[in-house]
């Protein structure tokens, strides 16, 4: 069986990395907003959640017009913002306008890997 290597950038090619590849010798390298460009037009689904709730589905189905489900978060209590599904702040209902919006008030850093 042949035996498995890891490959790197340098592995590919003239031993040097891609233009605008992360250098693998320098780990976590800051980067300009110009180095994010080629994402900016990436749609992301952002998505606030006031609270969640757990029920039958008989309870669902016994749900009518003006029902109230309760959530398991307390008035002025921060919401989570997901960003693709991921957790990645936690902030507060804004009006804006006649409309509803989120301010964040916390980022969540999560571990990469």
């Amino acid at each position: 069986m042949a035996e498995e290597k890891d490959l790197n950038l340098k592995d590919l090619g003239n031993g040097q990395p891609a233009e605008g590849a992360v250098n693998p010798d320098v780990p976590d390298m800051p980067h300009s907003a110009k180095d994010l460009e080629p994402v900016y037009d990436i749609p992301v689904q952002v998505s606030a959640v006031l609270g969640k709730s757990t029920m039958e589905v008989s309870q669902l189905l016994r749900l009518g017009r003006g029902a109230v489900v309760e959530l398991d978060r307390k008035v002025g209590e921060a919401i989570d913002i997901y960003v693709n599904n991921r957790l990645v702040a936690r902030g507060e209902v804004v009006v804006v306008e006649d409309r509803l919006g989120i301010t964040m008030t916390e980022i969540i850093k999560t571990e990469r890997g």
